[in-house]
């Protein structure tokens, strides 16, 4: 099940790879390099002319809303969405005609503190435009492509700029609202060098925490911990295996628990370089799964002997924590994948295949455990009515022919 979510996942980001391209061709104008964007099927496409560092770029970007807006700017300090200069186009309220104004994002816009005015940048911004794929008759619809053309004048010997590029649902007059808040939107960030073409890397630690959190979490929490519930449940009434069920079960919740609290704190982690970025239902999930993960854990400590009076207090305990460890592990993976932008992926499906083989598991197992327990419960009552001999206990097809000769 693990082989087969991890194929699922590397066949997910295979089709994030290809399903974005970058074209330097317009219809109007033809640029020198072009570049695809991480993130929302983004594009870009630049000439750089170094005898007067002047920068004509045109950005590709698709509407998700009829109502909404897509944006796209330069910070000129630093790889974050508080400080761009932005031109976002959006359907005009009164025309219905596309229009495309400047912004400035300072930090109480991105608090929500104040909305998002229209206003002059300070950056030497020579022209812009913006026009809907399919000409000036084209109609803005969810999936549309527009294309934001500028011209640029960049400070001398630097080459390197903060790419910031985003897309929303509505705009509230002339004031374009909050963007979505999945992990993709909150990574269209990029800073690269207009004169090579090269990207800067400082954001694909990030990109590396995120799949590294994903994969230890989905597989610890999501696979492996529910796997030892049921290997505790069902294989502890199996007589023929003695003590070694305990063995099994310890062996996958222990190293499972310390995997997890990897992940867990990746995510931590992630929480700290995001200042501003939270997901708090996600985030409140987290802490509780690795709570009842720590209490369980711990409870091996005090884990009283079979004869002891405490024993079957702290075998509730037990029961009560564990599954509910493993019931808020689920729940939060699949928040995850929300929470990454994954909730049509096949990283989803996969996981999904393979939780669904689980469940199917553990059904079979409880109707058979249940058809024991009646067969035996069955046997008791036929042995207490003397039916069955004490040496004839537990074989069924005895039982029947010695309740067959009494009658």
């Amino acid at each position: 099940m693990i082989f087969l979510f991890f194929l699922f996942l590397s066949i997910s980001h295979l089709n994030t790879a290809f399903s974005a391209h970058c074209s330097t061709a317009t219809a109007s104008k033809t640029f020198q390099k072009c570049m695809t964007l991480p993130t929302q099927q983004a594009s870009i496409a630049w000439t750089f002319h170094p005898h007067n560092a002047t920068l004509d770029l045109c950005f590709f970007g698709t509407f998700i809303s009829p109502s909404g807006w897509v944006g796209w700017g330069i910070n000129p300090t630093s790889p974050e969405m508080t400080g761009t200069r932005a031109l976002v186009a959006f359907p005009d309220p009164n025309s219905g005609q596309l229009v495309l104004l400047p912004y400035i994002l300072d930090p109480s816009v991105k608090l929500q503190r104040s909305s998002l005015l229209s206003r002059p940048l300070d950056i030497h911004l020579i022209s812009w435009s913006a026009t809907l794929y399919g000409g000036k008759m084209a109609t803005i619809h969810n999936g549309a492509t527009v294309q934001i053309y500028a011209t640029v004048k960049l400070v001398p010997n630097k080459t390197k700029i903060h790419h910031v590029w985003n897309r929303g649902l509505y705009v509230q007059g002339y004031s374009p609202t909050i963007h979505p808040t999945t992990s993709n939107d909150l990574s269209s960030i990029t800073t690269f060098d207009v004169l090579s073409g090269s990207a800067a890397t400082q954001h694909n630690n990030m990109d590396m925490l995120k799949l590294v959190h994903g994969i230890l979490n989905a597989i610890t929490w999501g696979i492996l911990l529910p796997m030892g519930a049921v290997t505790a449940r069902y294989l502890r009434h199996v007589q023929a295996l003695g003590p070694t069920w305990f063995y099994v079960h310890s062996g996958i919740q222990l190293p499972a628990f310390f995997l997890g609290t990897v992940g867990f704190a990746i995510g931590i982690r992630m929480g700290e370089m995001s200042p501003g970025v939270t997901y708090g239902f996600h985030r409140k999930l987290g802490f509780a799964a690795f709570s009842l993960g720590a209490l369980q854990t711990l409870a091996l400590l005090f884990r009283p002997k079979t004869t002891h009076k405490f024993r079957k207090y702290w075998k509730s305990y037990h029961h009560l924590v564990g599954y509910s460890c493993v019931v808020v592990g689920v729940v939060n993976v699949f928040q995850g994948f929300e929470v990454m932008g994954e909730g049509r992926s096949y990283a989803k499906l996969g996981y999904c295949l393979c939780l669904s083989t689980l469940i199917g598991v553990c059904i079979a197992l409880e109707v058979n455990s249940w058809v024991i327990f009646c067969r035996k419960s069955k046997e008791e009552k036929m042995r207490r009515g003397g039916l069955v001999s004490g040496s004839e206990k537990g074989s069924g097809i005895h039982s029947v022919t010695h309740s067959g000769i009494l009658s």
